[in-house]
């Protein structure tokens, strides 16, 4: 099986940086301080026009979980259908009800937008927020969900690497395991090594400094020192380090 990496992209020029480091295919969101939300259409095009990598869209309204209004949710249609419109070839995304588990009717919805256009439709790692993740891969796997984000219910997926390798020999012959979350060019061999998986999910991140974030009276600022006056990126150099170690 041929080893992918798939990196986390947060703009148009994270996907370029992706892109020359040698990636394949991305996962493309905005705000990632936030842990991801859905891009913009234009980030989308640009992506395509000038790439030739295939690119997995976030859609995501908001921070914080996963458990969705019905106005969230109309969002999340409505950007589905968007994105997958204008040439997205997959989308990530999640739908939890207030217990943490799979809501099954609105993560059918979005499957069957995104199957309308032949896309792929991926569980993104709201799956590590469900208590019986056996139980949840089975009824994603019936509900035509091609594959899982996941970090094995931890923090980290070096730290969930057991759960990860026995995910991937109960389900790996019927879904897709990637493996996310702390991985990077110094950890991913292993991972994949200890857990069967063959596909790794980094965001190989950078900073890069934007000397107006912060003024003698204000701030825009939303980290600490070092990174104070910087915004995060995609690091090139290290997406390249990632792609030549696996």
């Amino acid at each position: 099986m041929e080893k992918i990496v798939e990196i986390c992209c947060g703009s148009y020029e994270d996907a370029l940086a992706a892109y020359r480091g040698g990636a394949k295919r991305i996962e493309l969101n905005s705000a990632l301080y936030l842990g991801g939300l859905t891009p913009s259409v234009g980030t989308l095009l640009l992506t395509k026009k000038h790439t030739d990598l295939k690119v997995v869209a976030m859609v995501r309204p908001r921070a914080a979980g996963f458990c969705y209004s019905d106005a969230d949710f109309a969002v999340m249609k409505a950007d589905t259908q968007l994105l997958m419109q204008n040439g997205a070839d997959g989308i990530a995304f999640g739908c939890l009800d207030a217990e943490a588990r799979l809501h099954e009717t609105q993560i059918r919805e979005i499957v069957e937008i995104i199957e309308h256009y032949h896309g792929e439709a991926v569980f993104h790692r709201a799956f590590d927020c469900v208590e019986d993740q056996d139980g949840a891969m089975e009824a994603l796997i019936g509900m035509g969900i091609c594959r899982v984000l996941t970090s094995g219910g931890k923090a980290k997926a070096m730290d969930g690497a057991q759960q990860i390798a026995a995910l991937q020999k109960k389900y790996g012959e019927r879904i897709q395991i990637l493996a996310g979350s702390g991985v990077n060019a110094g950890n991913a061999a292993e991972l994949m090594e200890k857990t069967g998986i063959w596909q790794v999910h980094s965001s190989c991140k950078g900073w890069h400094c934007d000397p107006t974030t912060n003024g003698p009276d204000v701030s825009y600022s939303y980290t600490e020192q070092p990174h104070r006056d910087a915004y995060e990126i995609v690091d090139e150099a290290l997406v390249k380090r990632l792609v030549e170690t696996i």
